[in-house]
Order: C-alpha cells, then structure tokens, then sequence
C-alpha cells in the first residue's frame, strides 16, 4: 500500500456510498458501493486475495475517489449508473441491463402506464429509478384506484356510439374509447401521475383542492367527495425521495469539474449534492432565507427550500442573523432525515455570513464542508481563514460552477421576496376588520376603488352594500381611520 493510499484511507467516512478506483493514467477501473465506505475499501487492502483478479485490481490501484450518499439504496443507483457510463475493466455486472424499474408513460394520444426495467429512447416518459418495490406497488394501486387510466393496448379512436368496456364500469377506466372524456382531460389525469410518481405531493394535492372547491360550488359533492379521499390518500401515502439528478447520466465533463472542486477545496468526497443560501427582504420587509440544491451540477428544483424569517421584528435588517437563522432551520430537517444532506454548503456572502452559518451548524452539533462566495471580488472564504480567501480565475470551470449555483440561490431568494411582497401588497385593510370577509371587501373595493375612499365615506352610504347594518358600517369606519 502507498502511503497516498495509506492517506485516503485514513480520511474515508463510516457512511454509505460509492467509491471509484483508478490506475496510474487517471483511468477508472473499477467502482464499487458501500454501506460503510471505510470498512469496504481497507478491506482491499488488508490481506492478499484468492481471487487473481482481485489481486490484479489491487495492484493497479493509485487513486480512490468516492461519492457519498444519504442511503445504501441511493449508493447503488450511483454505482450502476457509473459502471453503465465508464465501464471499468473490473466491473463483471451491470453492463448490460438496469436494475431497478421505472414507470413508464407511454409515448400515445392516450398514453398508458407500465413498469418497466429497459429505459429506451422511444418518446415515453420514464419516471424513477425506484430502489424499493413496495414503494412503487403502493403508488401504482394509489394510481389504479384514483387517477385510472386505460390498459388496452389498442389504437384509441373515440366513438360516442361505442359501449365502454367493463373497466370503465369498474371505475378504472375514463372511457376514452366510448369518447366518455376529452383528450385534454385525459392529459390532465397524466398530469396528475407525473405529479405523484416526482413525489410532488403538494402541487398535486393543490391542483386537486381546487378542483374539490368548483365541484362544491357546483353542488357535485359526489365528485367533490372524490377528490377529498384522494388527497387524504396521498397524504396517508409514505413516499420514496427520487433524486431527479439521479435520473441521468453524469457526463464527463460535470464529473472534471466536481473533481476539480474536490481537489481545491480539499474536499473529503465529491460534492455530489451542493446545498446554497442567500438572504431576500426590502428594509427588513418579507425577509426570507432560501436554500437551492444542486445535484450532479444541476438545479434539483423539488428540493428548494424557502424560510420566512422568524427571529427579526418587521423592518429590522440583520443578514447574519437570516442566515444564522436559515442555516439552523434547513438542517434540524437534514438531521432527522426529512432533507438529504449535502456534501458541500455554499453560502453567498464574505466571512462573517460564513461564520454566522457555522455557528448554526456548531450548535447543532453537526458537521458538513462549507464556504463563501463574495460577490463582485468572487473571492472564496473558508472556515477559519477571513484574511487568507481563496482566489481562482474567472475561467475556472470550478469557480463558474460555484457562480452558477450562488446565481441560482441569488434569484430564488429575490423570487421568493418579491412574491411574499406582492401578496402583502394585495392585503387590504379590510381584511383585518373583524366581521369582514374577502368577498364582501372585494364588493368594497369594486364599487368605491380604494380604502382611501372607503375611509371617507358616511355610514349610510357603506350601508348600500346588501349584508352591512349600522354597526358594521361604524366599525369599518373606525377601523380604517385609526
């Protein structure tokens, strides 16, 4: 064993995930997973092999890289899509097929559902890998049962004068056939599997509640009824996490510049999963604290997070504290395993937002690697040192990848303040008069245009609006010219 091995080995982590051995010419050979990568990796190392081949691998090896992931399930995803990408000399499995199935939505005017474990480039869309198959029998009986969609694989041509088929009476089927509903329908039902297969659970559930809402107002409580079990099914459902940048290949250049990054930073593991902060508000108006995911440098949208600050008063300016604040919130979730954890942090600002960040993780007794981007300067401070940043060039492809990233968490931040600004700028006043609802202040404010207005009228003429007596008159009055 060389003693650069004899390093690596030291510093590897007691955590599941994926390790890559290369020869002397930078050449992967072989890629393996673990439970524990410490363990599995000195064992090659412990005793000489039986195997002839192991004995080889083991002498041709001068470096070792690893992967870290949040489960044994996640690491075994990793290790096929290496081996399917590199194909190492060493590596016997995996080669020719995939292990795990995906759902597959058919590439059709009524597109139809299937398992499959062949992803092919055929027009369908592919939706997975699924490592656990309960999980994927659960989501697709919760699809069975209330977002059915045809199972014949004949040619659809809908035909009114056609009796549907008996699936249809069953409930599971929409009778596209028997021209029973639109095609745009049908496609809105697609929709809404995508939506549960992405584990996009909460945009699902609110395109449904509102549907619930017009079926009410429409006196449909049958359909209405309908949707409310759906969402309390989808609720009830435990869902498996899918990793959307697990869903393609890692292309060789992303795979230089995360090596890149590793060696600059003196990175334990590839930063597989990049998690970045940054702070939004307007004079300490609608401050939020945001955090964007990057997976396999890319942008994992479903995994974005944003944080109303809680511990400033309106109209107090403290970044520090937000990010403090933020920083603590974003991973009391990773430590109780509701988030995945990242292998690098990046917070947008200078040393004191970097220090403020790692008091939060220091309380929380919880280590991870992190650093800062100053803007302007592109500077990189690390832990410990604020007079000894780290300056790359600007065509750096590490330093660009970090200036992707903080760019992305720089416009979700501003995103996410303008949002919250705009809906406080469409709160009227009338909505915290008790007594008064949101329809009858809309009818307000069409008729008269403004609280302004409002405020100065009398009030026998607020009494012309059909359900407002005498005494709710006086108290929008007093309530609006306080």
């Amino acid at each position: 064993m060389t003693e650069k091995i004899s390093a690596i080995l030291k510093n590897l982590p007691e955590r599941p995930g994926v390790y890559l051995m290369r020869d002397k010419d930078g050449k992967i050979i072989y890629v393996g997973k673990a439970v524990k990568l410490k363990r599995r990796v000195s064992s090659y190392f412990r005793h000489s092999h039986l195997s002839p081949r192991l004995n080889k691998l083991v002498s041709m090896i001068d470096d070792i890289s690893i992967i870290r992931t949040e489960t044994e399930a996640e690491a075994l995803i990793v290790e096929a899509k290496l081996i399917r990408r590199y194909s190492p000399f060493f590596n016997i499995e995996l080669k020719m097929s995939d292990r795990y199935p995906y759902i597959k939505i058919t590439d059709e005017d009524y597109p139809r559902l299937e398992i499959t474990r062949h992803k092919q480039n055929d027009g369908a869309l592919y939706l997975g890998p699924f490592v656990d198959a309960g999980n994927i029998r659960n989501l697709m009986r919760l699809a069975e049962r209330y977002f059915p969609l045809r199972i014949c694989r004949s040619k659809i041509s809908p035909d009114k004068n056609k009796r549907p088929c008996v699936e249809y009476n069953l409930g599971r089927s929409m009778g596209a056939c028997a021209g029973l509903c639109s095609q745009s329908e049908y496609r809105e039902r697609v929709a809404d599997i995508i939506l549960l297969f992405e584990g996009k659970s909460a945009e699902l559930v609110d395109r449904l509640r509102k549907r619930m809402d017009i079926s009410a107002k429409n006196l449909e409580f049958e359909k209405a009824g309908r949707y409310r079990d759906t969402i309390r099914a989808i609720w009830r459902l435990s869902r498996q996490k899918i990793s959307s940048a697990l869903q393609e290949d890692l292309d060789n250049e992303t795979w230089q510049v995360l090596n890149r990054l590793q060696a600059i930073l003196n990175l334990k593991v590839l930063a597989w999963r990049i998690d970045a902060f940054d702070i939004s508000h307007t004079f300490g108006h609608e401050t939020y604290g945001c955090c964007v995911v990057f997976e396999q440098g890319r942008p994992c949208p479903n995994l974005y997070r944003k944080f109303k600050i809680k511990s400033l008063k309106d109209g107090e300016i403290n970044d520090f504290e937000s990010i403090y604040e933020t920083v603590k919130r974003r991973y009391t979730h990773v430590i109780d395993n509701s988030e995945p954890s990242p292998q690098l942090v990046l917070i947008d600002g200078g040393s004191i937002q970097l220090e403020y960040a790692q008091r939060a993780l220091k309380e929380l007794n919880f280590e991870l690697p992190m650093i800062a981007l100053a803007e302007r300067e592109e500077i990189i401070f690390l832990p410990n040192k604020p007079n000894e940043p780290l300056r790359l060039e600007r065509s750096d492809p590490a330093l660009q990848l970090l200036q992707r990233i903080r760019d992305e968490v720089h416009r979700f931040a501003i995103t996410t303040h303008k949002h919250a600004r705009e809906k406080r700028m469409r709160h009227s006043r009338l909505d915290e008069i008790s007594g008064i609802g949101k329809k009858k202040a809309a009818e307000l404010l069409v008729k008269f245009g403004s609280v302004e207005k409002i405020s100065k009228l009398s009030p026998e003429e607020l009494q012309e609006i059909p359900g407002i007596g005498e005494i709710l008159a006086k108290k929008i009055l007093e309530g609006l010219r306080e």
